[in-house]
């Protein structure tokens, strides 16, 4: 009877060991298939069975307020979580969400996650190994620690005075700080708000086929996802170019340009919007804007010239991410002599996104060093410690300090003398370049404005910040759609802000 026990009891463990390993087999080599499983909802359920880490804003205070030297960053959330006592337990909660919406992007129960919200959803939510204090624990038991924290670069004055400064229009801002990339505002319109895509009722439903549905494309990211003609704005391109491959070695020089502008190997004339750009100087063509003057000067330095200085701005890269990735500004590398003409004005193929054309402006602000674009300053845990930190990269170096001397020179004579003078400040030096860009078949559409430009406060040693703005707005009459009425006065109350003068709350302009 003994030996009947024994057996039946090495049995008995014969079957508990299969038992553990096959536990083990499916824990530590199919668990991955089974997290995948469309029939299995506990990696749902878990995901969403605890808060989710916060989105935050900084604003920098010029002092501590214990009276030490120094300066301070007071954080604030933009994002938060509530409890719906449901299966799957807490829902995203944005502050702002509209304003924001360019920012954060959009966490759904339904839809997924977009823009920081799918950048950093891994630490937001919990899943980061790195938010684990004991990682293989963590893994063995599936437990998930709180959702950690991202700090963004972002400044509530400049991104809530971009926001009502652009209104009802329809466009794009970006800012940037010259000196270390940092990107203090990023506005699209007409927005959204990311809060009624979170949870999983009926208006979710409706809310997603609604916005879908509208013609004006409420979700697009127009500063970082959408390209555009740039217009006259890339006339600061061309005047690099110009400059460093020396086509032009004296901005005040008459240029032998003729009004209007035949392009080479054909019939057609190129004109002017305003007079006195025949055999105008770099700089007076540039205060004035002046196609002719620009299209032969891009034609004179050349297709390989032009295309070099274009992707050392930045143009045709299409691995640029801040961390959400944004759509590659184009430059043509291969085209006749009379297109390169049109593209040295922004014409022809030339594109690009309001991001882009702020890190020109930033790049001539900062003396020539283009620095990389970041949105993200660092990440935490939940109670603030840091995962990882951002810092200052320079991304390439377009053009000489001496070019870059030269172009601000000229982009403060756009602004004194020109037509970029809604931008103006008082207090503060402004420089900067209006562009109205055609586009449509027979340049039959609404025409883009845009102005790009940096401010340095008088007394400063550096621009503080670096501006690119877009209205493309299809409601106003054609004529007042030009650079300097619509777009330089929105481009002025973002510099004003990003200076310390920052407009009340809920302002518009």
């Amino acid at each position: 009877m003994t030996r009947y026990i024994r057996r039946t009891s090495v049995f008995c463990l014969l079957l508990l060991l299969a038992l553990l390993v096959n536990a083990g087999r499916i824990q530590a080599f199919e668990a991955r298939s089974y997290d995948h499983n469309p029939a299995n909802r506990r990696p749902t359920i878990a995901r969403y069975d605890h808060p989710r880490g916060d989105i935050l804003i900084g604003r920098t205070t010029a002092r501590r307020p214990d009276g030490l030297p120094g300066r301070r960053t007071e954080w604030q959330p933009i994002t938060g979580s509530r409890d719906t006592g449901q299966r799957l337990r807490y829902e995203r909660t944005y502050v702002d969400g509209p304003m924001y919406a360019p920012v954060t992007g959009f966490s759904s129960q339904i839809y997924g996650t977009s823009l920081v919200e799918r950048a950093a959803d891994a630490v937001l939510s919990g899943a980061d190994p790195r938010l684990a204090p004991f990682p293989l624990w963590s893994r063995l038991t599936r437990a998930r620690p709180p959702g950690g924290d991202v700090r963004t670069t972002i400044d509530p004055a400049v991104q809530r005075a971009a926001f009502a400064a652009l209104g009802r229009k329809k466009g794009a801002i970006a800012a940037i700080e010259p000196a270390t990339g940092r990107i203090l505002a990023l506005v699209s319109t007409p927005s959204y708000d990311p809060g009624a895509l979170s949870g999983t009722g009926a208006d979710v439903l409706r809310h997603w086929a609604r916005l879908n549905a509208d013609a004006d494309r409420p979700m697009l990211n127009r500063a970082i996802r959408q390209t555009y003609p740039p217009g006259s704005a890339f006339k600061v391109v061309t005047a690099a170019a110009a400059l460093e491959y020396e086509t032009v070695t004296d901005i005040d020089a008459r240029t032998d340009s003729p009004d209007p502008y035949r392009l080479p190997g054909t019939v057609t004339r190129l004109g002017n919007h305003t007079g006195g750009c025949e055999d105008a100087s770099l700089r007076r063509a540039f205060a004035r804007s002046c196609n002719t003057v620009f299209a032969r000067v891009g034609a004179r330095t050349g297709l390989d010239a032009m295309a070099t200085t274009a992707e050392d701005f930045g143009f045709n890269d299409a691995s640029l991410t801040i961390p959400s990735r944004v759509a590659e500004s184009t430059f043509a590398t291969e085209m006749d002599t009379a297109q390169l003409a049109l593209s040295s004005i922004g014409q022809y193929e030339t594109r690009a996104t309001p991001l882009q054309m702020a890190m020109v402006a930033a790049a001539v602000a900062a003396g020539g060093d283009l620095m990389r674009p970041y949105l993200v300053d660092r990440v935490t845990t939940a109670d603030g410690t840091p995962l990882a930190t951002a810092h200052p990269r320079l991304l390439r170096q377009p053009m000489s300090p001496r070019t870059a001397a030269q172009l601000r020179r000229m982009m403060i004579s756009a602004v004194t003398d020109g037509t970029g003078a809604a931008a103006a400040l008082p207090g503060a030096t402004v420089g900067g370049k209006t562009g109205t860009a055609q586009h449509g078949v027979g340049n039959a559409g609404m025409p883009y404005a845009w102005f790009i430009g940096w401010a340095r406060a008088d007394g400063a040693p550096q621009p503080a910040v670096a501006t690119a703005v877009v209205v493309e707005d299809a409601a106003a009459r054609r004529d007042d759609i030009s650079g300097a009425r619509a777009a330089a006065p929105v481009a002025r109350a973002v510099l004003r802000a990003a200076l310390g003068d920052a407009p009340p709350r809920g302002a518009r302009r």
